[in-house]
């Protein structure tokens, strides 16, 4: 009997989407505890003491394993199923330092380009959109996806570029990624959306707008706070 698999999340976050898709890729059953963040669980605080943050993953007695994209490299060497990292050591050492430039400088530029206003934000639409392009230059020529035929560890890592960017620039007003700018990249998106097995772990497009619109101010007061530290 194998040994259960579960994973504490919250509604809407693209970090936990990411480490779903892992386990629906790999054929893992799971159970997903959704957290509220507001009121955080004594088996949040238990498992993730650091950051006290979504995602966890629990597998049988083990240690929790934290964040998002370590869940989804263990996920991967820890059960049968297709792989998501690729066989080569240079090609996993790449996808790796692509799914950490999603993670610090793409993640930035794109919400300064946001929440911002002015000049700053025209320089940081100017960085976003740069970022995109270099993201945009790591698809395969004639594939589907960043992994090749199929979905791969890097395709889950910006995930977040083909789901929820599109409502926060409907929140915001503003377009960062267009077919006519970015048209391998922006198709890339559509596809990954469509995907049956993706699309079993997407939040629900109105419900996660809905969630997600009140929030604007705070959005913009964390930019802000981003600005100032820099």
């Amino acid at each position: 009997m194998s040994e259960p698999v579960k994973l504490i999340g919250c509604f809407g976050s693209p970090v936990v989407h990411r480490a779903e898709l892992a386990l629906r890729l790999k054929g893992v059953p799971y159970e997903l505890i959704t957290e509220d963040l507001n009121n955080k669980s004594e088996l949040l605080l238990k498992h993730n003491p650091v950051h006290q943050k979504v995602p966890v993953l629990l597998h049988g007695d083990r240690p929790a394993i934290c964040e998002s994209l370590v869940i989804v490299e263990y996920v991967d060497e820890a059960f049968d199923g297709p792989p998501l990292m690729p066989a080569d050591p240079l090609a996993r050492a790449a996808v790796r330092f692509w799914a950490s430039f999603m993670d610090k400088e793409c993640r930035e530029s794109m919400w300064m380009a946001l929440w911002t206003d002015g000049e700053e934000q025209a320089g940081a639409i100017s960085a976003a959109k740069a970022n995109l392009t270099l993201i945009e230059g790591q698809l395969p020529d004639g594939k589907m996806f960043f992994g090749g035929d199929t979905i791969g560890f890097l395709d889950i890592a910006v995930s977040g570029i083909a789901h929820w960017m599109e409502i926060f620039e409907e929140i915001a007003g503003v377009r960062l990624l267009t077919e006519e700018e970015h048209p391998t990249l922006y198709r890339w998106a559509r596809e990954y959306t469509a995907n049956q097995t993706v699309r079993q772990c997407l939040p629900d497009r109105g419900r996660l707008l809905a969630a997600l619109a009140p929030s604007r101010d705070i959005f913009v007061s964390i930019a802000k706070t981003m600005s100032a530290h820099k």
